[in-house]
């Protein structure tokens, strides 16, 4: 028996990789190796004792603790979690663990390899950072290519846009479904800035959809807002280095700025075959973000011609793009003050975020709506972004 519920098909939006220390190194080219950093958990849930561990262990979790993960059964999501679950690093485990899931695709992510690569801040030079963009894509490549349900998302920063566009074009070549892009401006200028054109002009006449996720921007507020001249608070899991109250009120505001740079630039206009998700970042800011750029636009319009466009924001965004909800927000009310093509399903497996039951948890909301919303959630409108997925 599957977690998946009922003959439905779900597509997952959001699963990743819990990589171990050396999986940029591995696949760095020789002549950066040395300089590419070791994958850090020293600011997440994992101790550095549990990474010993498995390191010891010849980078592999023993033949008891698989057994005992697929032991679990249909409870796998509830109790199989950050890197001790089933399939978190090694790519046969993760096939076993998808079987037992149930999803019929599965979006995969990385989760710490990418801040050097992705953070300017590392203050590394451009051939190491777009190195590092290529270890990590290779790394990727090979985690999903036994299993055709893996759906491998490759990353590149925008800040050198032809690095951009070249890391880009291979990563799609070699057969990388989606790109995730950090939401920041790149560098001193827009994401819509006309050195990018050929960027957003490649993922729209290739069809690889561009991806926004959490991590893709710094996690956490300015510490200014955060220095009230009290004891720091924790976060939500009882630590400090995870999303903490502020972080959370404010986390919306990176993606949504990035999103409406790209509308109001008119990447989107330029280019309606570009299609993009973002990710594990919330949805209860999106229907205000469509009313508020179709004013803007309505309005400034009248004075600034590069806003004029055919489709509304909101027609553009509802036809391009796709966002995951948390499990706590109600989908229903989103779809309610927007329209039921804009959310899309998402697990986190193996991230604790997601929750022990997301499917239940997105339920409870959705449970008096038409089976024809529903499954546009679990899976229509992933398959608008990803339409060769559909099995």
């Amino acid at each position: 028996m599957t977690y998946t519920p009922n003959d439905r098909p779900y597509y997952d939006a959001d699963s990743h990789i819990m990589e171990l220390p050396n999986f940029l190194k591995a696949y760095a080219d020789p002549d950066i190796r040395d300089e590419v950093p070791e994958v850090s958990y020293s600011a997440s849930l994992v101790s550095d004792e549990e990474v010993a561990v498995i390191m010891d262990q010849g980078g592999k979790h023993s033949e008891e603790h698989v057994v005992a993960q697929i032991a679990l059964g249909d409870k796998l999501i509830e109790s199989s979690k950050e890197i001790q679950a089933l399939g978190a690093f090694n790519k046969q485990d993760r096939t076993t663990a998808l079987d037992m899931l149930g999803f019929k695709k599965q979006l995969v992510f990385a989760t710490h390899s990418v801040a050097m690569p992705f953070h300017p801040s590392q203050k590394k030079s451009v051939k190491l950072r777009y190195g590092a963009t290529r270890a990590h894509n290779r790394h990727m490549i090979d985690f999903c290519s036994d299993d055709d349900r893996l759906m491998g998302v490759g990353i590149v920063p925008l800040d050198d846009p032809e690095s951009a566009f070249e890391e880009a074009k291979w990563a799609i070549d070699q057969g990388l479904e989606a790109i995730w892009v950090p939401h920041r401006a790149p560098g001193e200028h827009s994401p819509g800035h006309v050195d990018l054109e050929k960027f957003w002009a490649l993922l729209a006449e290739s069809g690889t959809p561009f991806v926004l996720h959490v991590g893709g921007s710094p996690l956490q507020a300015l510490k200014a807002w955060s220095n009230n001249g009290r004891a720091a608070v924790k976060d939500w899991m009882g630590g400090g280095e995870n999303v903490r109250t502020k972080d959370a009120a404010l986390m919306h505001q990176p993606p949504e700025t990035f999103i409406s740079m790209l509308v109001l630039d008119g990447v989107f206009d330029r280019h309606p075959k570009l299609r993009g998700a973002a990710v594990e970042l919330g949805a209860g800011w999106v229907p205000e973000m469509l009313n508020r750029l179709d004013w803007v636009t309505r309005i400034y319009g009248r004075v600034d011609e590069s806003v004029r466009f055919e489709r509304k924001p909101s027609e553009q965004l509802s036809e391009q793009m796709g966002f995951t909800p948390f499990p706590h927000e109600d989908v229903a009310n989103l779809i309610d003050q927007s329209n039921p093509d804009l959310y899309l399903f998402s697990s986190d497996y193996p991230h604790v975020e997601g929750g022990r039951n997301p499917i239940g948890k997105f339920e409870t909301t959705m449970a008096d709506r038409e089976e024809t919303e529903k499954e546009r959630f679990y899976s229509e409108n992933f398959l608008r972004l990803w339409p060769e997925a559909r099995v």
